[in-house]
């Protein structure tokens, strides 16, 4: 079963996101998902200080299977990327929620978070699709 953590909400096209103590909010993809895309072998990534609406597409993914596109889980203000990678699009399947994130931004509503799946409800979620 693919690993999840309790620290962060997910969106059921299976991106993360994590509110950090500063008030920013770090996205990436979940475990399920990069599983799910085998080999990660691109990376396309935001440009900083671009504003941007809850579900739109901010990212792209490819694999040696697919390309996906990377939802915005809150509206707000890209701040920065994971540059790493560019050079090590690979670090999203050896690290989905620590050296594999995508990018972080600025909420436009710091209680937006709460309006995604909880960690349990992600679960379910990926149970149901395993089925």
């Amino acid at each position: 079963m693919a690993e999840t953590r309790d620290n962060v909400r997910y969106l059921a096209s299976h991106e993360w996101a994590r509110l950090e103590a500063d008030g920013t909010v770090t996205v990436g993809i979940s475990d399920h998902a990069q599983d799910a895309l085998g080999d990660v072998v691109f990376v396309e990534l935001p440009e900083i200080g671009r504003t941007v609406q809850v579900g739109e597409e901010v990212a792209v993914v490819e694999s040696v299977k697919a390309a996906s596109d990377i939802y915005a889980p809150v509206a707000g203000t890209i701040i920065g990327f994971n540059d790493v990678l560019d050079a090590a699009p690979e670090t999203v399947n050896e690290a989905p929620f620590d050296g594999g994130w995508f990018f972080k931004l600025q909420p436009a509503d710091d209680k937006a978070l709460n309006e995604l799946l909880t960690p349990a409800d992600y679960r379910a979620l990926c149970a149901a699709d395993d089925h």
